[in-house]
């Protein structure tokens, strides 16, 4: 990756031309007017040109190799809550842990994951440079841009980090002197030499990077209020979740409040057909913070999420729909296709179902109101600040959307079993946002992963301790001779 580095911004409409149901270069979202791209010595220089960049950034985050699926379903697919039925090899080797260094999936979420990074550090550098010379008009875009430029790359080195490094925090233990990944910290040129940080530093540059965000918001007097840009109340989930995994209870506990507040949500859906109206896509998710611009015009298609957890034959595992209650609002998007058996389940795509009925046009709701009262709920059992009850109330909130749970008398009144009802209750409620694995590996869980056999509940590796789980660094990169060491990770893998 690091020598393909390249000084164009983007060349985003060559790669709406493959045919991924995208329309015509233009103005709207997404596109721009830039055929050749934007050359980063002479071309980020009006406001205008960086926000074109901004919108490339975008399209590196939203492409099906990053956030537009990989990068987000590696996070669900190789843990016990998914099932795949064999008939197709999409994802399977994540999914039975044959993976190896030369992995596709592995190798394209690398390659999207640091083009976001290195673009958004473009804008970031790019910005200032034109500041004192714009109007007051024109310093309120471009802080916007550079706000929404350090989300972009905290979020896309969060993901990163987690995904080929160790956790940061399990169960207590720290391992951020661990090797984390090569921070974008200022734009990398083409042949630079570079280096892994550890993960503790890879986690204090995510936090600079959404902090920094914070701060240029608030000098652009706001963010744009719409759902498939960056804003503040996302930053604040992202700033919340990222605190969680560094087990930082009570800045955890903060950003999460400050995300609802900033967004307005004080309670959530609990009826079967609001719940799915939740999925109707674009738009249409009143409780997310933060969503991909996936449409019926803007899609990846046979790409998508929608048809990995569909046609490509993914659905959850039988262990997952076990802990949903029968009057669980969630259970309104289980639903099988006509060709579906017990043995050979086919769903019909859960979240990303879409009213249209075609699942390839469901998008990606990235950060989400329901994690920010269960990141309250857990950090105030974990925290010397929190209390049960504070954590019974928090939880509330999204129990409920099993009718069976009306008041925190119907919750556990211990804080171990709490815990463990947590625990669940994110897997239920979390389900296809890509944070099961973390979950599981942050907890220090004796896993279980690669089920078979549907309908019963069997899994190929029991006991596993995923918290060792490392990815490796694609061979490419390694081979490049830029700097990038390897992963030791095939001593992570599980066995029977």
């Amino acid at each position: 990756m690091f020598k393909n580095m390249k000084k164009n911004i983007l060349n985003a409409c060559v790669l709406l031309a493959l045919g991924c149901g995208f329309s015509g270069c233009g103005n709207s979202f997404l596109e721009t007017d830039y055929y050749k791209g934007i050359d980063v010595d002479a071309g980020l220089s009006t406001v205008d040109n960086i926000s074109t960049a901004l919108n490339g950034t975008y399209y590196n985050l939203y492409y099906y190799y990053f956030a537009g699926n990989y990068a987000i379903s590696i996070g669900d697919i190789p843990t016990d809550i998914s099932y795949w039925n064999s008939k197709t090899g999409h994802f399977d080797g994540i999914y039975q842990f044959t993976f190896t260094d030369t992995d596709t999936y592995l190798k394209n979420i690398w390659e999207y994951g640091y083009k976001t990074a290195d673009n958004a550090a473009r804008i970031i550098e790019g910005a200032p440079a034109i500041y004192e010379s714009s109007t007051a008009e024109e310093k309120a875009v471009l802080d916007r841009n550079m706000a929404e430029a350090y989300a972009l790359r905290g979020y896309a080195q969060l993901l990163l980090t987690n995904i080929y490094a160790h956790q940061v925090k399990v169960n207590g233990t720290d391992f951020s002197s661990e090797p984390g990944i090569v921070i974008i910290d200022k734009p990398i040129e083409a042949l630079a030499q570079v280096s892994r940080s550890t993960v503790g530093q890879s986690y204090e540059a995510v936090l600079s990077d959404f902090k920094n965000a914070i701060s240029h918001f608030d000098a652009a007097g706001g963010d744009r209020g719409q759902l498939l840009y960056f804003n503040k109340a996302a930053v604040y989930g992202l700033l919340a979740r990222t605190y969680l995994y560094l087990e930082n209870w009570d800045e955890a506990m903060t950003y999460a409040q400050k995300a609802l507040d900033e967004a307005g949500i004080t309670s959530l859906t609990y009826k079967k057909e609001s719940y799915r109206a939740l999925y109707n896509g674009g738009e249409s998710n009143s409780e997310s913070l933060f969503a991909l611009a996936i449409t019926e015009t803007q899609n990846w298609s046979a790409n998508s999420c929608g048809t990995l957890w569909s046609t490509y034959n993914f659905s959850p595992s039988p262990k997952l729909q076990s802990l949903y209650g029968e009057n669980d609002c969630r259970t309104s998007l289980i639903e099988w296709d006509a060709t579906s058996s017990l043995t050979v389940p086919v769903f019909k795509s859960g979240k990303f179902s879409h009213a249209s009925g075609n699942s390839a046009y469901g998008t990606n709701y990235i950060v989400n109101a329901p994690e920010m009262f269960l990141i309250i709920a857990e950090a105030n059992l974990k925290s010397s600040n929190g209390s049960l009850s504070n954590a019974q109330n928090a939880l509330l909130t999204v129990a409920k959307r099993n009718a069976d749970i009306t008041s925190v008398s119907d919750l556990p009144a211990t804080s171990e079993a709490l815990m463990s009802f947590i625990k669940d209750e994110r897997a239920r409620e979390l389900f296809q946002e890509g944070l099961r694995l973390y979950d599981l590996r942050r907890w220090d869980e004796d896993a279980e992963v690669y089920a078979y056999s549907a309908p019963n509940v069997m899994y190929t590796y029991t006991n596993y301790k995923i918290s060792n789980l490392l990815f490796p660094i694609p061979s490419a990169e390694i081979n490049s001779g830029f700097g990038v060491e390897q992963n030791d990770w095939m001593g992570t893998l599980p066995k029977k």
